[in-house]
């Protein structure tokens, strides 16, 4: 790979290390529930190196050659240095690396999945190894793999016969995407769901379903579909072959995770929460996703309690066919201050719903109000820290049971200092920084709540029995004509839609987020404006830094976006790239990008904010609507095309000249250093550590783990 290439994919210089700032909502909690955030906590980084080893064979090395180093010199990295006879200055990229790599949980980013290097020597990361025996060894098993870029196909994530790395599919150098989405179809028509699984292709070209569960063999009284676990597939293109479930994926960490969960329900504020992780433990035990599904049940049923939690393997972006889950889990507070607005939010959710672009038939029967709670995270074991989360992201739930949204205060008020802000306008930059954060808030509150939270999918729920009237089928806005696709017993919106339905499902809650955004008695639930509409006053400041906002973020996408395979690296990127599409195809001069100079080095984007009422709320309620009626009847033919037409990347113009200019002017992503907790047995008390917001702090946060 060339130099000037390469520089696209070197640690950040530095990072954006900053604290997650929890104490005054820990100190609110009483003795018990101290203990029962200090359990969940554990288990949630219980699973830290199941994060490392569904992302690169590498991964895990570094993680402790990191850990290793900084407590073979009790943290004093000026000593190490000295030790190992480096420059300050490669010590400081090492730890730059190292920071940016805990702050991701592996060698990949969390936002844009490609691999990130250090910026050191590898001379002097072997230097640094060679002080301590231990070191040495993790530095050997990382097989040279912190700076090889030779194969540009493997700095991003993706299916092995692409080229690209991934260790959903471990020990599967051959395995084709066909056998893996024809293992998929097998398992939908079974019954057994996907996320908690790896799989692999044996030298015999048969297949093993490898399920994370605490237990190595199948459960005596069986598993999810039964006590067989070697099946000969019937027909297709694996005919012939044997499929076989292999249970004891992270069997020791599954372990540790559900003594974990135990203890928390031993310390439980009430019997919901009690059977909630009664069913996490036997999930985790067992690796019985029906009963994940229960803890969920439970999960949704737990209103308003002071620490909120989830955990498990829960989102879908990372694995290249879309259905396998990447392990996090998290332990919060709620804060009750902000809680209000949005559970006044949720109040109107159903005056809401009914004024987007589709009829009562693409709507679900009846609106199953949430609880929506502003959040502030004493811990997220995880790769990424989300702003918000809305789920479960079980279909059958969602739609007859409900769901929870939560958004993540101190996630979002986290600081970067002196953080620059690329594309936008000298005028419009006050009000941008003035109003972004509320903005955002209102963006999240919309996305999660009503975006995630609307719409119904038709069903033949089973065979003969359907969710809607199938000799009088509602007719497509869209097409004005009845539908005549709908989801077959079995199957579920990922199952159908694959790979690209995590970036399709985040365009569709964005754009109901800006559609409704645009509706003024919204603001006035957060505090902006009387509900009049006010374009001009500060309801006015919130919906124009709303829309710029995502203006800009659909331009710093590009990041996200890799020339050579042309391929996307990241689902909220991808949709957000559609979006700035979207607003610079609206009518009337609604949005545009703004150079006068060759090289468009002084771009900006402008947009005028007396038409988003018009213009651009029009733009975003078509494309809405062709998303939410494709996805509601499973016209996967059609979505597929559309979706992909919208986040294409024209080489010719934004996949080099724009995409270059924003490489040129990259922020680095945020990191959160979290604080640690302990419990003092013979007290029973829990206490709190924090760590300072730097490149040593985060480190050492992660030694202290003891993982």
């Amino acid at each position: 790979m060339e130099a000037q290439e390469l520089t696209h994919y070197l640690a950040d210089q530095p990072p954006t290390v900053v604290r997650l700032e929890i104490e005054k909502h820990f100190e609110a909690l009483n003795d018990k529930q101290k203990r029962y955030a200090h359990f969940i906590s554990k288990a949630s980084f219980a699973g830290t190196r199941i994060v490392l080893r569904q992302l690169s064979p590498e991964s895990e090395p570094i993680y402790d050659l990191i850990v290793s180093l900084h407590k073979s010199c009790n943290g004093d990295w000026k000593a190490l240095q000295s030790k190992a006879g480096i420059e300050e200055s490669e010590l400081t990229h090492f730890l730059e690396y190292a920071a940016m790599f805990l702050g991701n949980t592996g060698n990949y980013k969390s936002f844009g999945d490609s691999k990130f290097i250090p910026r050191c020597k590898p001379e002097s990361v072997a230097a640094l190894a060679s002080t301590s025996p231990e070191a040495s060894k993790f530095f050997e098993a990382t097989n040279g793999a912190i700076f090889s870029a030779d194969n540009p196909a493997m700095l991003h994530l993706g299916f092995p016969d692409a080229g690209h790395m991934t260790t959903y599919y471990p020990d599967s150098p051959h395995i084709k995407q066909a056998e893996i989405e024809a293992v998929s179809s097998w398992m939908e028509k079974k019954g057994l769901l996907p996320e908690n699984n790896r799989l692999r292709k044996t030298k015999d070209g048969n297949f093993e379903i490898l399920i994370a569960s605490a237990i190595v063999e199948a459960p005596a009284e069986g598993g999810d579909i039964g006590k067989e676990t070697v099946f000969t597939v019937e027909d297709g293109l694996l005919k012939g072959k044997t499929i076989t479930l292999v249970y004891g994926d992270y069997a020791d960490e599954m372990k540790n995770i559900t003594a974990y969960i135990k203890q928390a329900g031993q310390n439980a504020d009430n019997e919901t929460q009690e059977n909630m992780h009664a069913a996490y433990a036997k999930s985790f035990e067992t690796g019985s996703l029906e009963a994940f599904k229960d803890s969920q049940r439970y999960w949704i049923k737990d209103k308003g309690p002071m620490v909120e939690s989830n955990i498990g393997f829960i989102e879908t972006y990372r694995d290249p066919a879309g259905v396998r889950g990447e392990w996090e889990g998290f332990a919060s507070m709620v804060n009750l201050e902000r809680t209000r607005a949005f559970g006044a939010l949720v109040d109107a959710a159903p005056s809401l719903i009914p004024l987007l672009p589709w009829g009562a038939e693409f709507e679900k029967d009846k609106f199953l109000s949430p609880d929506f709670t502003s959040l502030e995270v004493l811990t997220f074991g995880g790769s990424g820290i989300p702003a918000g989360i809305n789920i479960p992201n079980y279909d059958d739930i969602r739609q007859t049971e409900g769901f929870k949204n939560v958004s993540l205060g101190n996630v979002m008020s986290a600081k970067a200092p002196n953080e620059k802000i690329p594309f936008i306008r000298e005028e419009d930059l006050e009000v941008y920084q003035k109003y972004r954060d509320a903005s955002f808030e209102v963006q999240v509150g919309l996305h999660e709540l009503t975006g995630h939270g609307c719409g119904k999918l038709l069903q033949e729920t089973s065979p003969g029995v359907f969710n809607f009237d199938k000799e009088n089928p509602p007719v497509s806005p869209v097409t004005n004509k009845p539908i005549t696709t709908w989801y077959k017993p079995g199957q579920t919106w990922g199952s159908v839609f694959g790979s690209i339905a995590a970036s399709y499902e985040e365009c569709r809650a964005e754009l109901v987020a800006m559609h409704l955004s645009c509706e003024f008695p919204v603001l006035k639930i957060f505090g902006f404006g009387d509900g009049s509409v006010d374009i001009s006053g500060e309801a006015g400041d919130i919906l124009y830094a709303s829309y710029l906002s995502m203006a800009r973020a659909g331009l710093a996408s590009l990041e996200m976006w890799d020339p050579k395979s042309q391929k996307w690296g990241q689902a909220h990127s991808q949709a957000r790239f559609s979006i700035l599409k979207c607003f610079l195809e609206a009518e009337d001069d609604f949005c545009k990008l703004d150079y006068k100079e060759a090289d468009m080095s002084d771009l900006t984007i402008k947009l005028d904010r007396s038409k988003i009422l018009t213009a651009g709320r029009d733009a975003v309620g078509k494309y809405l609507q062709k998303l939410h009626v494709y996805k509601s009847t499973a016209d996967v033919e059609t979505g597929n095309k559309f979706y992909v037409d919208m986040t294409t990347v024209r080489l010719d113009f934004w996949g080099t000249k724009v995409r270059d200019l924003v490489l040129a002017n990259k922020q680095p992503r945020k990191v959160f250093v979290q604080a640690n907790t302990t419990l003092d047995e013979s007290t029973g008390k829990v206490s709190l550590k924090h760590y300072d917001a730097s490149l040593i702090g985060i480190v050492e946060s992660w030694a202290d783990r003891n993982l």
